[in-house]
């Protein structure tokens, strides 16, 4: 199989990979800073067009404030402190979700100020999954068929799709997740309906580019039939099965 045309990170393990050196969870949200950048170097050097981040989950709200304080500083740094080396990649920056008011108005001002910084890249397109849930995309998708007065019976995947955020968006072809745990966690409902999903058992502090790469490997090793056969086990043309 080629390379995945998209790829999904939910980068999981932060607050663990902090717990086992005795170190707060922030520690972790830091330590997740280099991974970050080595995935997308490593994304864009094997030849993938799309790469999504589950960065913060619309249920991320939920955690400590000290904490979710804590996460929007570091990710205010991380955006104003990488944009030129995004730029200088030719790296299209995009943000999925960002619509909640608790966001800080200076944090929404740099992820407006990148996008727009990079629109006309035509390498990679990197999309930030930032106060973002898949349930609520589908929702407002939803909402946005009514309000345009779409006719039930003219509803098909398709037109649906074209009401979801970021609609050029491809269907994810890998979801990668780390820490070992095996849940999609409300991440691209949509898109990731026939993705392949890998689970590595490394923290994401510790996931670097050699880890992506096996992971593509690991990708390229399978078969996706999309709920038909593989070639080898397709009906012959005279209706037998081959031997």
């Amino acid at each position: 199989m080629p390379v995945p045309r998209h790829v999904a990170c939910v980068m999981d393990g932060n607050g663990r990979w902090a717990a086992l050196r005795s170190l707060p969870r922030t520690s972790g949200h830091r330590a997740a800073e280099a991974t970050v950048i080595d995935v997308i170097e490593a994304a864009r050097a094997a030849g993938v067009q799309w790469l999504s981040l589950y960065a913060f989950s619309t249920e991320n709200w939920q955690r400590p404030g000290s904490e979710v304080d804590y996460l929007m500083r570091l990710v205010r740094r991380v955006v104003r402190k990488h944009a030129p080396l995004l730029q200088a990649r030719g790296i299209r920056c995009r943000f999925l979700g960002v619509t909640d008011s608790q966001i800080p108005a200076e944090l929404a001002r740099d992820f407006a100020d990148l996008t727009t910084l990079t629109s006309r890249n035509r390498g990679m397109t990197l999309t930030v999954a930032f106060d973002h849930g898949g349930r609520s995309d589908i929702v407002e998708a939803a909402r946005s068929l009514i309000r345009n007065q779409v006719r039930a019976e003219a509803v098909s995947e398709e037109s649906f799709a074209a009401h979801l955020p970021h609609p050029d968006t491809p269907d994810v072809d890998l979801v990668i997740r780390t820490s070992g745990e095996q849940r999609i966690s409300n991440f691209m409902l949509w898109q990731v309906a026939y993705a392949e999903f890998i689970f590595p058992p490394v923290l994401w502090p510790d996931f670097g580019a050699a880890h992506f790469v096996e992971c593509l490997h690991t990708y390229r090793q399978r078969s996706r039939r999309f709920g038909g056969l593989a070639p080898q086990l397709a009906p012959q043309a005279d209706g037998a099965s081959p031997p």
